[in-house]
């Protein structure tokens, strides 16, 4: 075999073993839409996100958890209307113009939670993300997980237990 064959054959390994180390990290890497609520910063799934939107009319519901605001129409689908500050036991503030709905996809349902403001699209390294701390059972049913991003620490939010009324 030529040298000239055998360059660009080592140059076609080289590019593939690239492109798998790449990949690799590309599965490692979780990505998150981060926001606020209250003093703390949270994220979820970009995935499960199905949209967010700037606040809208909503019509109050008899007989539901204090957290649960009512319900709203989005496009002929009416959905819950979840507020975290009430769900996290955060203090209460008025709506101001960083406050959105953000429509999350939980199982087969659509949910709209109310949120402070939004923060940044995240990419975090799957082995960075700790464990729920110890300190609370009831935590650990809605907290996937604790990360750090710069000088932030960042609750990931179980997304399929958002809508849960025992915790």
């Amino acid at each position: 075999m030529s040298n000239q064959l055998q360059n660009v054959i080592k140059q076609q390994q080289e590019q593939t073993d690239s492109l798998s180390d790449r990949e690799q990290k590309d599965e490692d890497i979780v990505q998150l839409v981060g926001f606020i609520v209250g003093n703390e910063e949270f994220a979820v799934p970009i995935l499960s996100i199905q949209e967010i939107i700037k606040p809208i009319e909503w019509t109050k519901v008899p007989f539901t958890d204090d957290f649960v605001l009512g319900v709203f129409n989005l496009r002929g689908n009416v959905l819950p209307l979840i507020d975290l500050r009430k769900k996290f036991n955060a203090p209460q503030a008025e709506f101001d113009d960083d406050v959105r709905f953000i429509v999350i996809k939980v199982g087969e349902e659509l949910a709209g939670f109310v949120i402070d403001r939004l923060t940044e699209a995240l990419r975090i390294e799957a082995n960075s993300i700790l464990p729920p701390p110890d300190a609370s059972m009831e935590r650990d049913a809605i907290i996937e997980g604790i990360a750090r991003k710069d000088d932030r620490i960042i609750t990931i939010l179980k997304i399929n237990s958002l809508l849960k009324t025992d915790n």
